[in-house]
């Protein structure tokens, strides 16, 4: 029964990570012939200065890590409650997971658009008095996009939060209220610590999503971005490289430095978020 998927994550997930290990060490190119070059890819890499732009906008992606986590536990708590409702609300916040986000980043595109719906309502509200180039300027751009990750995001994060809530005996809230704990404090001594391994899976998805973040970025920006790269992630970068320049084995290199990166991250969240549980208070 799993054999089909099983077989497709082979050839399409495996392979490619084993085939890509051994390519990032080679001149591999479309137009040239294969030879093995050691490290000259992961030394051109660190003295490229288009992959340290790159790896400074993938690295100041992550900022909507720690949003996206925030506010997706408070609305977690908010629908978790008995709320007239409810249903509906957690209907709506999951929507935008469902959307397609090619669909999704095309709207956005034209919201921020200068003539779009954003600017039509900053100059309704007098916020602005001119049209703001969102897709454009480079202190919007990249923002610009990082919101639209933390919109289709949100739902996601917060039904996997919502089961984690509902996976806490209600006899220790209880407990807790007894003893003369507030709401507050039943939140930050009972539920986030018994929410910490949904923390680190959701941080630990949230990260690699947001260093590899590739789609709202190539529909709204295309490979190129703009003109001073302030949109130029690594994942867009690779793919420039390898599909435009045709030199895979300096993309290989490129992707094998991202995952080192990835590595880490997720090594230092495993340090600082590995307690919490229910086996935390046995």
């Amino acid at each position: 029964m799993i054999a089909p998927g099983v077989l497709l994550l082979i050839v399409f997930t495996f392979y490619p990570i084993v085939y890509g290990l051994p390519l990032a060490f080679t001149n591999y190119s479309a137009l040239d012939t294969t030879k093995w070059i050691g490290l000259k890819n992961f030394h051109r890499a660190f003295s490229d200065p288009d992959f340290y732009v790159s790896l400074k906008n993938s690295l100041i992606y992550v900022v909507v890590v720690p949003i996206i986590q925030i506010i997706a536990i408070l609305m977690a708590v908010l629908v978790n409650t008995k709320l007239r409702f409810v249903g509906f609300f957690r209907v709506a916040y999951f929507i935008p997971v469902v959307t397609s986000m090619v669909a999704a980043a095309i709207a956005w595109k034209w919201m921020y658009e200068e003539t779009g719906i954003l600017n039509y309502i900053l100059r309704t509200l007098g916020l602005t008095h001119h049209d703001i180039a969102f897709m454009v300027e480079p202190k919007y751009a990249l923002a610009g996009v990082m919101l639209v990750t933390i919109w289709k995001g949100l739902g996601y994060y917060m039904m996997i939060y919502l089961a984690g809530l509902q996976s806490i005996p209600s006899e220790l809230q209880e407990a807790a209220r007894i003893d003369g704990a507030n709401r507050m404090q039943v939140i930050r001594l009972i539920t986030i610590p018994l929410l910490m391994p949904f923390v680190l899976l959701c941080s630990l998805l949230s990260v690699m999503g947001a260093i590899r973040v590739f789609d709202e970025i190539f529909v709204m920006h295309g490979p190129k971005g703009d003109p001073i790269n302030s949109t130029l992630v690594t994942s867009v970068y690779t793919y420039k490289v390898a599909f435009q320049d045709f030199d895979f084995g300096y993309a290989a290199a490129i992707g094998l430095v991202v995952a080192l990166i990835i590595l880490v991250f997720s090594l230092f969240m495993f340090r600082y978020t590995r307690k919490g549980g229910l086996t935390y208070y046995e």
